[in-house]
């Protein structure tokens, strides 16, 4: 068959565009010896027809070694680029809130007082969240406080 052939089916097994593929000029005979799929399979084992990278694979590499982050490549301000801390750290305090809450540590009150607080911004962490309940009078032991964060790790994996 051709040479068309084998690429074009080279093509569909792999998964890519013909001209994505790369043919080595020593094979080129046993390319077009290929009538099968099967042919054409073993040709892409042995390595006479080569899949090139995907562009977006030597981005990816290009941006871990730091290229292609100038001024010219960047979308929105500082502050919407350094990602979403406030979320992060109301999400911790509310699964605090609520663990507190599901172990009887927190009544429906006091639970909703600080909702409001950690909604309003009033910790900065989960540490003074905990500060402010033990001021309160809501004890909380360095164990409760590991099976809550191994629960948060839980959910996120």
């Amino acid at each position: 068959m051709s040479v068309k052939f084998t690429k074009r089916i080279a093509s569909q097994i792999l998964g890519r565009g013909e001209n994505a593929l790369k043919i080595r000029p020593e094979s080129m005979e046993d390319i077009r010896k290929a009538i099968t799929r099967d042919d054409v399979r073993k040709l892409i084992e042995s390595g006479a027809i080569v899949a090139v990278k995907e562009k977006s694979e030597l981005h990816k590499k290009a941006k871990i070694e730091g290229r292609k982050r100038g001024t010219g490549k960047r979308r929105g301000s500082s502050k919407a680029r350094r990602g979403r801390t406030w979320e992060k750290k109301v999400r911790s305090q509310r699964l605090l809130l609520k663990r507190l809450k599901l172990m009887k540590k927190v009544d429906n009150p006091t639970f909703k007082r600080y909702y409001l607080l950690v909604k309003g911004n009033a910790f900065p962490d989960k540490r003074s969240l905990l500060l402010h309940l033990s001021d309160e009078g809501i004890k909380v032991s360095d164990d409760e406080i590991k099976q809550i964060n191994e629960y948060a790790k839980s959910m996120h994996t």
